[in-house]
């Protein structure tokens, strides 16, 4: 595919826009640009759905023929060879994990089927009582890896999901593409999970609406605009199950075994990468109105918290990546 600029030659057609999109995840991808000139639009969707189809097949736990699914289906004890991006993922999941001190858990997938989401039915009591004297996740006990080989194997019957940072990766390899396609202006995300490079043809950055974490109505708490970073929201507005008559979050709380019940709504995060940023906001939901901004403050981490009475934190270091806070303007696209 031939290069593209947003930096059109003196006398050059002028910056045109294109939107493309297709099916990912259970979502939807998309790619908003501008370019100069022609662009095969077809060329460009194809291989931006081939990236997403191929983050799908490695990490879906909607997949029996995936690579995590084969992970999760080996024997215990048994080294499988695993690609090199489900390797990275992999990897970062464990370290986030880590330094969440546990909230990020990727070793929750039997108590996600139990609780009755993922396409699972309803939550299954007799399941749920059956996980709890179950082992914690607790790499390198439970999961190891081996980078230098590709390979991976698990020490307990704990099955992995990478719902909380596999999409992240997604929008990381969407980018990836546009990239290598020469393109220098560009946003793309795939559902709410979003990263932007370069400025519009006004000299503006990217303008994304963050979403105000409300049940069964979409409106707008503010703006954020971004460039050359990413943007990922995890709340407990979406994806909810009733229990007993409560309304649960499908979000774990590894610590409890069950779904998040807590003082916060939604956290969002800012970060180089969307995978990154995908999981912190889910270990920083985790971890509370208290505990989270005190763990992004120390980390350095650009998040801006709800809290269930409508009460919003920021921490970022020291100011707002993109200054004050902006005016809606242009294309504005939701996260």
């Amino acid at each position: 595919m031939s290069k593209m600029s947003i930096d059109p030659a003196p006398g050059a057609p002028p910056l045109r826009r294109h939107a493309l999109s297709g099916p990912a995840m259970g979502a939807r991808w998309s790619a908003v640009f501008f370019a100069a000139g022609e662009v095969d639009e077809a060329a460009l969707t194809r291989r931006l759905q081939g990236a997403v189809d191929k983050v799908e097949q490695q990490m879906s736990t909607f997949r029996p023929d995936s690579d995590l699914e084969r992970l999760n289906a080996a024997a215990i004890g048994a080294w499988i060879d695993i690609p090199r991006e489900l390797m990275h993922v992999l990897a970062t999941a464990l370290e986030i994990g880590r330094l969440s001190g546990g909230a990020f858990d990727i070793g929750v997938g039997d108590l996600v089927k139990a609780w009755g989401f993922g396409g699972a039915g309803g939550p299954d009591g007799g399941r749920i009582a059956a996980l709890a004297g179950r082992p914690s996740f607790e790499p390198p006990k439970t999961l190891q890896l081996d980078p230098a080989g590709c390979r991976a194997r698990r020490l307990a019957p704990l099955r992995l999901d990478l719902a909380g940072i596999a999409k992240g990766f997604g929008v990381d390899e969407l980018a990836r593409e546009m990239r290598e396609a020469g393109l220098s202006s560009w946003l793309v995300g795939i559902d709410g999970e979003m990263r932007a490079e370069g400025l519009k043809p006004d000299g503006r950055p990217w303008t994304i609406a963050h979403e105000r974490p409300s049940v069964g109505a979409r409106d707008i708490l503010g703006v954020l605009e971004v460039s050359g970073a990413a943007a990922a929201t995890s709340g407990n507005y979406r994806h909810r199950v009733e229990v007993a008559g409560r309304i649960l979050s499908h979000t774990m709380d590894p610590s409890r075994g069950a779904p998040l019940d807590n003082d916060l709504s939604a956290v969002t995060v800012l970060s180089a990468t969307c995978m990154a940023a995908d999981a912190w906001a889910t270990a920083l939901l985790v971890r509370g109105a208290r505990e989270g901004p005190a763990l992004a403050r120390r980390l350095g981490l650009a998040a801006l918290f709800v809290r269930a009475d409508g009460a919003v934190e920021a921490t970022w270091p020291p100011a707002p990546p993109s200054g004050t806070a902006p005016e809606p303007m242009g294309d504005t696209y939701t996260a």
